[in-house]
């Protein structure tokens, strides 16, 4: 039965994203960027309910608007990528896997919002890329990465890669974290099953450039993975 009423929820959700991406095509041609946003916003948030994800979102008033953030959080499915600008309330940038780039339709929408290629296992072009999220933050466009890197396999944390905390440093940007539960079990990774339930995304109090820029980048990952990690318990 599970298996029944996941592929009807895949089948409905796929023919909401089709039509979603139709119309973000259309916003990104002739709307301007805070527009086509929030109307992203509001078409992920009806996809997610129409999978079966409740979305319960906390600690919004943790953010001020008028400032740029280095986003991270924990990264539980593939479902991130909607739930996460449907939770946070900011105009805001990412970086994506480079093979992401070569999906249809997908690939052109994430081309056109401006997401930065990640090329894993390239250490010249993850630098390049690095370089490219550094511009991006210092012209006051926030940017949304997962510092894990991967989808996680068992439902815990993976270690940070060190990428995202030297863009921190390099970028003198303030760090905002957020925690998602819920999505591991909703969808795993390589699994078609889902499981319709509440999923909670907390986002906690900025990391202010000023209290962080004498860390390590070591000290640093330490101190935000803990942050994300309680944040992910609730």
């Amino acid at each position: 039965m599970k298996k029944i009423i996941s592929i009807w929820l895949w089948a409905l959700g796929g023919i909401f994203f089709f039509i979603s991406a139709l119309i973000l095509v259309i916003c990104l041609l002739i709307l301007p960027r805070k527009t086509t946003f929030n109307t992203a916003r509001f078409l992920f948030r009806i996809l997610i309910r129409i999978m079966g994800i409740k979305l319960v979102v906390k600690g919004q008033t943790n953010i001020d608007p008028e400032k740029t953030y280095l986003i991270m959080g924990n990264h539980q499915s593939l479902f991130d990528l909607f739930v996460v600008p449907a939770a946070i309330p900011l105009i805001f940038t990412g970086v994506e896997a480079a093979y992401h780039f070569q999906i249809p339709v997908w690939g052109y929408l994430i081309r056109k919002w401006g997401l930065i290629p990640i090329e894993r296992g390239n250490l010249k072009k993850a630098i390049s890329n690095l370089e490219t999220a550094k511009k991006t933050l210092l012209s006051g466009v926030s940017l949304a990465i997962l510092p894990e890197g991967h989808r996680t396999l068992t439902g815990e944390m993976a270690s940070f890669k060190k990428g995202p905390f030297y863009l921190a440093k390099g970028a003198k940007t303030d760090i905002l974290p957020f925690g998602i539960n819920g999505l591991y079990n909703f969808h795993k990774k390589g699994n078609i099953i889902l499981n319709p339930g509440k999923v909670t995304l907390t986002i906690g109090e900025p990391l202010l450039y000023d209290k962080f820029k004498d860390l390590s980048v070591e000290e640093l990952r330490a101190m935000i993975f803990s942050k994300i990690y309680k944040l992910s318990q609730k």
